[in-house]
């Protein structure tokens, strides 16, 4: 049978985002939810082993340390909060990397600010350790860092930092668990004609007015967080499926393109809306002067490398967005620099080979990587 429109794009998804809320991780405030932790490692075990790359993020620090704390709800004073987080991630985090290694599931433990992402230096350092954490085969497990976060810098809610994580690290599809069925037409407790949406496309406004309320007493999120986190994740081409996390087999049968929950689709690919990002949105920190080769070679897709560098021009720290110019200053296009203006200026005119032998230590091989080049 074929896949409903949408889900094949899921179904052929070679690496994912996966969220799931606090009200599903500790069991309705009940304390964490091993049974479900292992379940979830298991489904994980099985998407590894067909090939898929995941990255966890996960709630319940904070509902798990109310639990622990004895307290009978959420407080609302931020240290607090803060206090509860500190408690309970410890938990959290032991019970993600006993359980999952029974599964033979190497874990690690990432806690992210908005200002890690914010900032592009943190950002790309965030995005490197991600990738290398990925290609070592080991499984991310994310959770906002509640222990530090002040309201300037907070995520709100673990749905947007889904998203961003998201677009952090290039994922084709965000899947979102939560207590819920998916998003439906209107609040089915309230409306008995609701009905639930199975595919839609995820900038569409109208599904905003369509989502219910805030969230549980344990959580801060609810359906419209997550419809904004599709919309937000559809900008970097990830498509967003929201689902029931008590459904059986819920990641398995989702990842594999069952038609279970909403599905709301991105209408461009994760590369090409990066891309869009790095064009229209970042002020240039300095520039790098590209000999001929070099310029043919970024316009055939090529990484920008030190010796197709002939002089760097401006003060800048990596991960600063700098032009790539041709030997007439024109601006061919624009990225994400790995290597500061100092030590940049170092290895132009060298090899790869000899980043290592110049600066005493290779972050990457190329100057600009590719995948984070614009070309003009």
């Amino acid at each position: 049978m074929p896949l409903e429109a949408g889900r094949k794009d899921v179904a052929s998804a070679r690496r994912l985002v996966i969220k799931v809320g606090s009200a599903l991780v500790t069991n309705n405030g009940e304390g964490l939810d091993l049974a479900a932790i292992r379940d979830w490692g298991r489904q994980i075990a099985q998407l590894r082993a067909e090939g898929k790359e995941i990255v966890f993020v996960s709630s319940g620090a904070i509902a798990a340390g109310i639990k622990r704390l004895g307290w009978t709800s959420r407080p609302k004073e931020t240290h607090a909060l803060q206090a509860a987080a500190a408690v309970g991630q410890m938990g959290l985090a032991q019970a993600y990397e006993g359980i999952f290694a029974e599964f033979g599931l190497t874990t690690a433990q990432i806690l992210l600010t908005h200002a890690d992402l914010a900032d592009r230096l943190r950002y790309l350092n965030a995005r490197s350790t991600l990738a290398t954490l990925l290609e070592l085969g080991v499984v991310p497990i994310i959770n906002e860092n509640d222990t530090v976060v002040t309201d300037e810098i907070k995520f709100g809610d673990n749905d947007t930092l889904g998203a961003l994580v998201a677009n952090l690290v290039e994922a084709e599809a965000l899947i979102i668990l939560t207590d819920q069925q998916g998003l439906y037409t209107a609040d089915p407790r309230k409306d008995p004609e609701a009905r639930l949406i199975s595919n839609g496309k995820a900038e569409d406004n109208a599904y905003e007015a369509m989502a219910g309320g805030a969230g549980s007493g344990i959580s801060r999120g609810g359906m419209i967080t997550k419809v904004r986190a599709a919309q937000r994740a559809a900008r970097s081409g990830a498509h967003t499926l929201i689902a029931s996390g008590r459904e059986t087999d819920a990641l398995l049968r989702v990842a594999h393109g069952e038609s279970l929950g909403t599905l709301l689709h991105a209408t461009s690919t994760p590369l090409a809306a990066r891309k869009q990002w790095l064009a229209d949105h970042l002020q240039l920190a300095g520039s790098l002067v590209l000999d001929d080769g070099a310029e043919r070679a970024l316009r055939n897709g090529a990484s920008v490398l030190p010796i197709g560098v002939v002089a760097v021009e401006g003060e800048f720290e990596r991960g600063a967005v700098v032009a790539c110019v041709d030997l007439e200053g024109r601006e061919i296009a624009r990225g994400l620099v790995n290597y500061p203006s100092s030590e940049a200026r170092r290895i132009v005119r060298h090899s790869s080979r000899d980043i290592e032998d110049i600066l005493g230590y290779v972050d990457e091989a190329e100057l600009i990587h590719r995948d984070n080049l614009f070309a003009r």
